[in-house]
């Protein structure tokens, strides 16, 4: 038995050491797309969630086949623990009704490809489009952790997990809507902005993240005082947040260059308001 226990708890450490080394290869993969400009593929991302998931599948059925040998070894004969075992897998089953939730959505998660390793998400309720958005920093089949961007950890169980958007999936969109006050020419502005945005495609540092040429797409909302004119940009997935920020700083220099004025403060408080 002591044999037994033994060679279980080491194949559980060789299962968290070889799950932690595959985990550091995928990372250091992971981290050498992103310093190269590109975007973290996929196929690591989902590798590297499946890896974890593997790591406390393999963990969770050694313990189990370790405690059964050593029973057996014991001379206690397994069928006198079924009416036991029932009793408390009964007690466990009502007891733990949110644990069993959570491994069944964590299952989902990786069966349906919602989101992985490193995808920026946003959790949020069901008809609503603000909540809590991270980074993905660990999933496993019973939790999923989010690292939020003034750097805090959140840990949700996956059965809560009510409606998740992939803010990184496949593609991004950078969408700018920049207020301008009615008395200038829109057409002027308009003109300024379009060689804004042609300038940024044609910079090397921007073009490789974005899929396209962003456009200036016109007067979205016309309100007292101001309008609104949006601009949009396909990008990388999780890209379009540094892109977005970008055209921000060269529109406005641009606008302040062409000496094009901005909405008035009662006008700019209306519109955050």
């Amino acid at each position: 038995m002591i044999v037994l226990l033994l060679g279980a708890g080491l194949i559980v450490r060789f299962a968290h050491w070889v799950g932690a080394r595959r985990r550091r290869w995928i990372d250091h993969q992971i981290r050498k797309q992103i310093e190269s400009g590109a975007v973290a593929s996929e196929g690591l991302k989902r590798s590297r969630a499946i890896s974890e998931a593997v790591e406390w599948t393999a963990v969770a059925l050694t313990s189990f086949i370790g405690a059964i040998l050593a029973f057996d070894r014991l001379g206690v004969p397994l069928t006198t623990l079924v009416a036991p075992a029932t009793v408390v897998g009964i007690g466990l089953g009502f007891g733990a009704q949110q644990m069993v939730g959570d491994l069944l959505a964590g299952f989902f998660l990786f069966a349906e490809h919602q989101f992985a390793f490193g995808d920026v998400i946003r959790l949020s309720v069901p008809g609503q489009t603000v909540g809590i958005t991270g980074t993905v920093e660990e999933l496993t089949l019973r939790v999923t952790k989010l690292r939020t961007a003034q750097g805090e950890l959140v840990v949700v169980p996956n059965s809560a997990l009510r409606q998740v958007t992939n803010l990184s999936k496949d593609w991004s969109r950078a969408v700018i809507d920049i207020p301008v006050s009615v008395s200038e020419d829109l057409e002027h502005v308009t003109a300024i902005l379009r060689e804004v945005v042609t300038h940024m495609a044609t910079d090397a540092r921007w073009s490789d993240l974005l899929l396209g040429d962003p456009v200036v797409a016109g007067v979205e909302t016309i309100d007292v005082g101001y309008v609104q004119l949006r601009l949009i940009a396909r990008t990388l997935p999780g890209r379009q947040f540094e892109v977005a920020r970008e055209i921000r700083l060269r529109a406005a220099t641009a606008l302040r260059s062409a000496d094009v004025a901005s909405p008035s403060i009662g006008d700019s408080a209306t519109h955050g308001a």
